[in-house]
């Protein structure tokens, strides 16, 4: 017998129906950097899931003290200029104690700006300093409301501090997303790995 609740079957013979959300994450693809200018994910984004999670894997850069910056895009690639409103917090400590602080980061918000937004502070470029975090994109194929996005990395500023940023934020347009890019504020990302996974 099937579990059916305002006419949607839940359960039918102990299964979870297909068309129930499950929170299961697919991989979709990985993208590799190595001495990249950026990394755009350009096909994958659609219809298929409502949220696309992104994972940051040690994503080290070329120069030191850049940020790791991301852009939409609605043409498939062609143009990354979606307009964004974002707000901006960043946690930091010190290696030597030094530096304590959160504080609400005004230079990296973005208040209906087409620019690539920032989701990392001041990553430093010595051998074993890397960014790791997740990016979540809700519903981006969605033809009725705006694209909403959050962001969490953890980073090793480049004069050795340990960073906790969120962003989070809009990309405020009603036409389908459907790529997305990856780049430093300045120079290459010279290596590191993004994990694009879709959520049910």
């Amino acid at each position: 017998m099937g579990l059916i609740s305002n006419g949607t079957t839940l359960l039918d013979a102990g299964a979870i129906d297909s068309g129930v959300a499950t929170g299961a994450l697919t991989l979709i693809s990985t993208s590799t950097a190595s001495s990249s200018a950026s990394l755009s994910i350009t096909s994958g984004i659609d219809s298929t899931y409502k949220e696309y999670i992104f994972k940051f894997i040690n994503i080290h850069p070329a120069t030191n003290n850049k940020e790791l910056t991301f852009n939409l895009s609605i043409d498939g690639g062609s143009n990354y200029n979606v307009t964004k409103t974002t707000a901006v917090h960043i946690h930091q400590h010190g290696e030597d104690g030094s530096n304590g602080n959160s504080e609400y980061s005004t230079e990296r918000d973005l208040a209906q700006g087409t620019g690539y937004q920032k989701i990392c502070k001041d990553l430093g470029n010595g051998n074993d300093e890397s960014l790791s975090g997740t990016l979540h994109l809700f519903e981006p194929s969605s033809t009725t409301f705006v694209k909403h996005f959050i962001t969490r990395t953890s980073s090793y500023f480049g004069s050795d501090r340990a960073v906790d940023m969120y962003v989070a934020g809009y990309g405020n347009t009603t036409t389908a997303v459907n790529a997305i890019d990856f780049k430093m504020s300045s120079g290459n990302i010279d290596s590191g790995i993004i994990k694009m996974y879709g959520i049910k």
